[in-house]
């Protein structure tokens, strides 16, 4: 298995779809390598394409929030995307796109080997949960598969466009807690969760 260096290093040399061209600093996942919670989000933005590292523009501002309103913070998770390249525009990642970068997400994921995986968006969520998944209806329900408990819940980015679901977005994080608790139990480790740091 590579270790966490080794496959950064595949991420940032990578040329294994045309983004590779365009982007400025490919973006590999950052965080808690022992953390029982892994957060996927669909692709770099602007500002992660700038500076190589997961949400440090507007939309990371808004996840902060969310992990501080229930007592974490990105030293207690492990934060990645599924594409590591900033798409032109912002647009969302091309299938091809998300099929030439799905491996190194399986690499961390063997890695990490979280025992809950948050979806950040639509595109998240239909790439790792179900390709007709519905965030409106469907974000903050829990399914268990592979000894992994996986849920969605609103991208920061839709939290800024859309300030009225932030109300959601907090108590899909409280749901989330709740099952970091429940876990933490099972794998007879106390709270908080720097007790796997």
């Amino acid at each position: 298995m590579y270790t966490h260096e080794e496959l950064k290093k595949f991420v940032d040399n990578c040329s294994r779809c045309p983004l590779s061209h365009t982007r400025g600093k490919a973006v590999m996942g950052k965080g808690n390598l022992k953390s029982p919670i892994m957060f996927v989000a669909e692709a770099p933005g602007s500002s992660e394409d700038r500076d190589g590292i997961p949400f440090t523009g507007p939309s990371g501002g808004v996840f902060d929030q969310l992990l501080e309103g229930i007592g974490m913070n990105r030293q207690d998770i492990y934060l990645t995307n599924i594409v590591k390249c900033h798409p032109p525009r912002n647009r969302d990642p091309l299938p091809e796109e998300k099929e030439a970068c799905i491996v190194y997400l399986k690499h961390e994921t063997l890695l990490i080997r979280p025992r809950i995986i948050v979806c950040l968006g639509r595109t998240a969520a239909q790439r790792i949960i179900r390709d007709d998944y519905r965030i409106t209806r469907e974000h903050g329900m829990f399914l268990y598969r592979k000894n992994t408990w996986l849920t969605a819940v609103y991208h920061p980015s839709a939290i800024l466009r859309d300030p009225a679901k932030m109300d959601e977005a907090k108590a899909d994080f409280a749901g989330i807690l709740e099952k970091y608790r429940e876990v933490a139990q099972e794998m007879g480790q106390s709270f908080p969760i720097d007790s796997f740091s």
